[in-house]
């Protein structure tokens, strides 16, 4: 299974969540939508070591092949998004590496299709970016392994993201610097380093199915607010894409940007779009009113989440402007809560929640519409932000994606 379904389309949907909530319904809506979609899984959440999800990569390909045989979706395109040192870029470069190596082989192995090679980090000694030449050289050396996993395995060998300018995995920061659009020019540097990188390690081959560039056209979210595309701004990366043989640019951090701003990234070659903060957002926002709705207590779910939240800060400290405000902490546009979804803690407080709403038909709640049930109240919200994406991405004429 290549990236081929996107051929006659202007872009493909990526979401990037684990939660098996917002996975069905993007497989169904996409299914409906008569469009193929990503189901991307982090470098964080998901690896050999379990991630903080604690899943590894066959484990996350096994969830999701169980929900689409449930809701009758069809084929699955799994991703691996920002696969490099990141998870150990506290170690020295040359163990957080080869940990980095182990990861993509078990994504290889577990079917993913679309890898993200992301090493433009610095590991324990070096500078926070380590700049083209360092990072596409650990990129190529990636996929390497990547190559050798598929053949060893008699599986096709994966397509290939690569790019230097990427957002920070998980989000942006309360003290993140303002944003830069990616130059024309270093996204012709970029290529090139990659393609002298994957050539002395005889990769040209697998060079050839590189099919998009990430870069930063302008797009983010954070604490501060959402960063919304500006064409004007970005009209210099756009018309580079003349120059990348083929090639597209993956938009990451799209999340919470207009419906109209999504057909103008897709239209200027944003052609992968990547989304899922947005995603849990509404997710959570839906559940808290089904929590109200339902009577709150001591043991409301918001009360509970609240508890994983202080009991373990690490996902939300520095993502805040306010470490004191519980509305950033569980409603800001950040999202770190999501972080916390899948703890055994918060799935029971969500399973409690829905028990005493089975067989309930669930009213117009604040600016969610009504449901016959709450199932369907929850997916109805995380569908109604997936909806414009899908819409962005529909369409016919040349092909955008190789």
């Amino acid at each position: 299974m290549t990236l081929a379904l996107a051929q006659g389309r202007p872009g493909i949907v990526a979401v990037c969540s684990a939660h098996p909530l917002v996975i069905e319904t993007a497989l169904i809506a996409a299914r409906d939508a008569g469009q193929p979609i990503l189901i991307e899984a982090t470098c964080n959440q998901v690896n050999q070591e379990g991630g903080y999800t604690g899943q590894t990569p066959a484990v996350f390909r096994a969830g999701v092949l169980a929900i689409a045989a449930r809701a009758a979706t069809g084929p699955v395109l799994l991703g691996g998004d920002h696969l490099g040192p990141n998870p150990w870029r506290q170690l020295a470069a040359a163990t957080a590496m080869e940990r980095a190596g182990a990861m993509v082989e078990a994504y290889v192995r577990a079917g993913f299709v679309k890898l993200h090679l992301d090493c433009s980090m610095g590991c324990a000694g070096e500078p926070a970016a380590v700049g083209d030449g360092v990072a596409a050289a650990r990129a190529a050396a990636l996929a390497a392994r990547a190559e050798a996993t598929a053949t060893g395995a008699g599986l096709p060998p994966p397509v290939y993201v690569i790019g230097t300018e990427v957002p920070t995995p998980g989000g942006a920061g309360a003290d993140e610097p303002p944003l830069t659009v990616t130059a024309p020019g270093a996204v012709a540097a970029t290529l090139e380093a990659h393609r002298d990188s994957f050539a002395a390690f005889g990769l040209l081959a697998a060079f050839d199915r590189v099919i998009a560039l990430v870069v930063q056209p302008g797009v983010e979210f954070g604490p501060l607010g959402v960063h919304a595309y500006d064409r004007d701004a970005a009209a210099g990366l756009a018309a580079s894409r003349t120059d990348l043989g083929g090639r597209v640019f993956e938009a990451h951090s799209t999340d919470y940007q207009t419906p109209g701003a999504l057909a103008a990234l897709v239209a200027d070659g944003f052609a992968i779009l990547k989304v899922g903060p947005a995603l849990t957002h509404a997710l959570r926002a839906a559940l808290y009113a089904l929590d109200s709705f339902a009577g709150s207590s001591p043991s409301s779910l918001p009360a509970a989440m609240e508890r994983l939240m202080q009991a373990d800060p690490q996902h939300w400290a520095g993502h805040v402007r306010d470490p004191a405000s519980w509305e950033e902490r569980h409603a800001g546009l950040s999202d770190r809560i999501r972080y916390y979804w899948t703890l055994p803690e918060a799935e029971a407080a969500v399973s409690a929640l829905l028990a005493r709403l089975a067989g309930w038909s669930i009213p117009d709640l604040g600016p969610l519409r009504g449901a016959p049930d709450a199932g369907s109240f929850l997916r109805q919200a995380v569908g109604a932000v997936l909806a414009p994406y899908l819409a962005a991405c529909a369409g016919s004429g040349s092909t955008a994606i190789r």
